[in-house]
């Protein structure tokens, strides 16, 4: 547990402890430790994403399995404020003390860092208690890294990066306007196709990880299979994000073709009569146009708004009192 300075004694003193019975009692399989460290860990005001971030450096220099960070910040996750937040990709999960209300602070502190190990439990291991055994001695078991990448929801990446979408969705209607764009698609081979779709997906996924800084470094030779598993998980989560970001814009041009490019127009372009390959053909190659527009649109977004994205695992909770479900 990181606590914030400053947060009342009484409340965080002896929690470790306590922490350490309840997580015995809870989940048996594994042999549990705990220790209580005060450190605010970045300088407010600050968005959730730098202190997730720090708090996964403090996790890395200090060896630890999984943290938990009691912070008296406000958190706001897409601009909704939670009182709770997990990252299992990450293995942080951050509580604001403040959020939990005046009365009865330890108790509810207390079953709240419990519940919030559980959550990031059984996100990473999809609730299996064998898999939590290997958590605990192999953490490049595969089956907890389809656990974390599933976690993160990799196909609700897109939606997330809202300049990355537009710049896509603008080149790709110019593309289906543009009558180069037909000479060009008609022309081109099923390997040049493909090989197109595999650069313009290389070079978004490049984009993400490299702009932003997502690839981790492991600071300690101890903690080289928590990296190991940690870039896995984020090269995997933004593949699958990006692949599937292609297949919609697939799937949305080739209907646009087919209501906004008339077959006459094209026929008159090529000078041939035309079919519905050509159609598959000219919604492939502007699908990977819009792609590498999309991986521009990218490297403008902002570190915090990307990463959110792609650590959408974290799950929120609204603060006490609020009306609304957890977001995902």
């Amino acid at each position: 547990m990181v606590v914030a300075p400053g947060l009342a004694s009484d409340v965080t003193t002896g929690i470790a402890d306590d922490l350490a019975a309840d997580l015995r009692r809870a989940y048996d399989d594994v042999a549990w430790s705990t220790e209580l460290a005060e450190d605010r860990l970045v300088v407010p005001p600050a968005p959730l994403t730098e202190l997730v971030e720090a708090a996964r450096d403090a996790l890395l220099d200090a060896d630890w399995d999984l943290a938990v960070v009691v912070t008296d910040l406000p958190l706001r996750v897409g601009g909704r404020p939670v009182s709770r937040h997990i990252s299992p990709t990450h293995g942080i999960a951050v509580v604001s003390l403040p959020a939990l209300g005046p009365l009865h602070l330890r108790q509810r502190l207390r079953r709240t860092v419990v519940d919030l190990i559980g959550d990031l439990l059984r996100e990473e291991t999809g609730g299996d208690r064998h898999a939590l055994r290997q958590l605990a001695t192999d953490t490049g078991q595969l089956r907890v890294i389809l656990g974390m990448i599933r976690a993160n929801r990799p196909w609700r990446f897109a939606v997330r990066l809202y300049g990355a979408l537009a710049a896509a969705i603008a080149a790709s209607a110019f593309g289906l306007i543009t009558s180069d764009t037909w000479r060009t698609s008609s022309v081109m081979s099923w390997s040049r196709l493909l090989l197109m779709a595999a650069i313009a997906i290389a070079l978004m996924i490049l984009a993400v990880i490299a702009r932003h800084r997502l690839w981790e470094r492991a600071p300690d030779p101890r903690v080289r299979d928590q990296v190991v598993l940690f870039n896995v998980t984020t090269a995997s989560t933004v593949l699958i994000g990006v692949l599937t970001l292609y297949l919609v814009l697939y799937v949305v041009i080739l209907g646009a073709a087919e209501i906004v490019v008339p077959p006459a127009a094209i026929e008159r372009a090529l000078g041939r009569s035309i079919g519905q390959g050509d159609y598959a053909v000219l919604a492939w190659f502007n699908a990977s146009i819009a792609t590498v527009a999309g991986g521009l649109g990218v490297a403008l977004e902002s570190d915090e708004a990307v990463r959110e994205a792609v650590y959408a695992s974290s799950r929120p909770s609204e603060p006490d009192g609020a009306q609304g479900e957890r977001s995902g």
